[in-house]
């Protein structure tokens, strides 16, 4: 075989022993899922009315607060989904079973594949359940054409791909589970910091470089623009640079420091 064909049916491999264990145990997936689901529940039948009367600067209409915030915590659900790639990253780690993959004819890159496949597939499940209670209490994107729903589709797959090799570093740097998880907590915070619940304008103006300079917001404002026919503007090219920058920057982190433990 080829050595494209053995990556190929060793990353496949983990790949399943991995889903198998998010299978197995499900606990950590659910936890993390609860937090985009509990928000969202939370501003649009607690804030919703004052949030909606806020941002449009008229009167109280939950229905249009629900089609902002909704593309947001699918950001968030992703930004949740994968912490627990990098507690399951530093688990595989502290309990030994990275260095017994290690003593094994497997090609030394699939480890990783694994665990970032994994992950995205774990991610765009979240983000369906996520979408599915949003259409459940008034979602609706009925100006979407079929080229835009790709575009968002391929946008939450590259962004998850992205944020998942970024955590796949933070697991093999963190000593323990607990560390890794506070390590990826930027995660969930940097999304709550972005335009997901407000528009970046209303925020004062010492706090807007944090929401705009950030990966999220214009992440945010694409897939916004693209399910609900919003202003996209330069947001796309830089939703899709900052995606791009952080698969390589994530790629060549995590790469590297697996690399420097022994064969």
């Amino acid at each position: 075989m080829s050595s494209l064909a053995l990556a190929v049916r060793d990353s496949n491999t983990m790949l399943r022993r991995n889903l198998l264990h998010a299978r197995r145990y499900p606990s950590l997936t659910l936890n993390l899922l609860l937090t985009p689901v509990m928000l969202l529940l939370l501003f649009v039948y607690i804030f919703g009315d004052v949030m909606s009367a806020g941002i449009g600067g008229g009167g109280a209409d939950r229905s249009a607060y629900i089609a902002y915030i909704v593309p947001g915590l699918l950001m968030l659900t992703i930004g949740s989904t994968v912490v627990g790639t990098a507690v399951s990253v530093s688990n595989d780690m502290t309990e030994g079973i990275l260095a017994r993959f290690r003593t094994m004819a497997i090609h030394r890159s699939s480890v990783l594949v694994g665990h970032v496949v994994g992950s995205v597939l774990q991610s765009v499940l979240s983000v369906v359940v996520v979408g599915a209670v949003g259409v459940a209490i008034g979602f609706r994107s009925t100006d979407a054409t079929v080229l835009e729903w790709l575009a968002a589709f391929g946008l939450l797959v590259l962004f998850s791909a992205a944020l998942t090799w970024v955590a796949v570093g933070m697991g093999l740097i963190s000593p323990n589970a607990e560390a890794a998880s506070n390590n990826a907590l930027p995660m969930v915070l940097l999304p709550m910091l972005s335009s997901a619940f407000i528009p970046v304008e209303t925020m004062p103006g010492w706090f807007r470089p944090i929401a705009e300079y950030q990966p999220f917001t214009p992440a945010i404002e694409t897939l916004r623009g693209l399910l609900l026919g919003s202003e996209i503007g330069h947001n796309g090219w830089l939703a899709v640079g900052w995606s791009v920058g952080l698969v390589v920057l994530g790629y060549f982190w995590a790469t590297a420091k697996f690399g420097q433990y022994p064969r």
